[in-house]
């Protein structure tokens, strides 16, 4: 990774606050960009909501598993 010095990173902080670009980073405004944006961190759809409700079926049905077989 490359080292900056103390002038580089001097010159580069006036050049962001002289262009502000965080004047131009709204987010999305539209339903459809909202949407897509919300798809940013899909990685693997571990954290569907779908699959996040079966898991908790599933450890439900293990703890009632669990405690009926204690039963016995």
């Amino acid at each position: 990774m490359r080292k900056w010095t103390l002038e580089e990173r001097l010159a580069q902080a006036q050049l962001i606050r002289l262009q502000k670009p965080w004047t131009y980073s709204t987010g999305p405004k539209t339903q459809e960009g909202k949407a897509m944006s919300c798809r940013n961190s899909y990685k693997h759809g571990a954290r569907r909501s779908d699959v996040r409700t079966l898991s908790k079926k599933i450890s439900q049905f293990k703890r009632e598993l669990v405690n009926i077989l204690e039963f016995l």
